[in-house]
């Protein structure tokens, strides 16, 4: 499966020069963890997430404390390009799944931008990709046969079995119509393994 068939997209994104306070309420109405941050030509500048927008944004309450806390001497960050990641982790559109989970797990990252050219095309969060993987197997089964019904070579065919996300494909077919049918199935999201047995 490719990032394009997983991402969220048209994207919202935010200009570095938009307040602190705008990109709050921006991720609040949109339920969404992070904005790419963009400048004038609207190319990718950086990332803000959660995280950022919660730096030193709270005073402390007093009635928290035994003693006076004193309050920071620096003002509270205004501009998202003040709290915003520079270094930001992307992806294309053609970009495989698993190349991007396995990069969100080693890196920690919970939504990468998607980029064609220079251009912001979707995200994808962590969120993305467990939507993925909570479709239920009939679902997958029908996709995975209307798939290889539309795309798969004329003379064969396949019975399909799907247990959590596993796919099972047992048929009659030569060498070519078999990895025909194993790419295909590989294709439909929620797809975790294809085994095919003949």
């Amino acid at each position: 499966m490719l990032v394009r068939e997983a991402m969220t997209s048209p994207v919202v994104t935010i200009p570095r020069t938009a307040t602190v306070r705008q990109a709050v309420r921006v991720l609040h109405e949109h339920g969404i963890t992070a904005l790419p941050v963009v400048d004038e030509p609207g190319r990718l500048a950086g990332i803000v997430s959660e995280m950022d927008l919660l730096k030193g944004v709270f005073d402390n309450d007093p009635r928290a404390f035994l003693r006076p806390v004193a309050t920071p001497a620096a003002p509270s960050p205004r501009l998202v390009e003040d709290v915003m990641t520079r270094d930001v982790e992307t992806v294309r559109p053609n970009t495989d799944v698993a190349a991007l989970a396995e990069l969100m797990m080693e890196t920690r990252i919970k939504s990468v931008p998607v980029l064609a050219g220079s251009a912001v095309v979707g995200i994808v969060g962590r969120r993305d990709l467990i939507a993925i993987l909570a479709r239920c197997d009939a679902r997958i089964r029908d996709d995975v046969l209307a798939a290889i019904a539309e795309y798969g070579p004329d003379g064969s065919t396949w019975d399909v079995s799907v247990r959590d996300g596993a796919v099972e494909l047992q048929g009659r077919a030569d060498d070519s119509a078999q990895r025909i049918a194993g790419v295909l199935a590989r294709t439909v999201p929620g797809v975790t393994h294809v085994s095919i047995h003949t």
